[in-house]
């Protein structure tokens, strides 16, 4: 097996960080890179070897078309339910525009279904968190939001998945215009049990 440099691999994985698209410059990302970050994600672990995670990428000009989508479906919707709200339906709109890129995250359901499903979302979780990491080497920031019309059924069709499939929610990225923020975690003792 490759030796792989593991203080490196622990500074990448620590150095992850959610941005969000307020906080990006405007700069393009160049193709190439968004196509290894999602190579990367193609190499997530996968039961059964299903492979499940779909992504619809959204650049220049499809930016667009991600906001229009997402805003008129947000408003057709919560206008039926009652609770339609201008603020939403703006925001929608025009967030896809302050990204580089918008990657919509999708996960294709096994058609034999011999896994539980939750098996297949957390494959396309893995395949995510490659993203992120990928990303972040690249001093890229990204940020994966399931708001909006992640759960409305109604969208799933504008992202090529069927009735058995799920729409996960959205990959915002985006050069930073900043300074690469800051965080921290409790410390893992408290969140491990060890029995020997």
């Amino acid at each position: 097996m490759e030796n792989f440099n593991k203080e490196e691999i622990s500074k990448l994985i620590r150095h992850r960080r959610s941005i969000y698209p307020a906080q990006y410059s405007g700069e393009i990302i160049k193709k190439e890179i968004i196509e290894e970050i999602l190579e990367n994600a193609n190499w997530a672990p996968t039961h059964k070897l299903s492979e499940p995670w779909r992504f619809t990428v959204f650049s220049g000009e499809g930016l667009k078309k991600l906001g229009d989508f997402m805003s008129e479906l947000y408003k057709q919707v919560a206008t039926s339910r009652g609770v339609f709200e201008e603020k939403n339906y703006e925001t929608l709109k025009n967030k896809p525009l302050l990204a580089s890129h918008v990657i919509a995250i999708g996960m294709k359901r096994d058609e034999k279904e011999r896994l539980p499903e939750i098996e297949e979302i957390e494959a396309v979780a893995c395949a995510v968190q490659n993203m992120y990491l990928t990303a972040s080497a690249f001093g890229i920031g990204c940020y994966w939001g399931s708001g909006g019309v992640t759960y409305f059924e109604e969208a799933k069709s504008f992202f090529g998945l069927g009735p058995k499939d799920k729409l996960l929610g959205f990959m915002y990225m985006g050069m930073p215009g900043g300074k690469w923020p800051n965080s921290k975690r409790k410390p893992i003792d408290d969140k491990v049990t060890w029995i020997e």
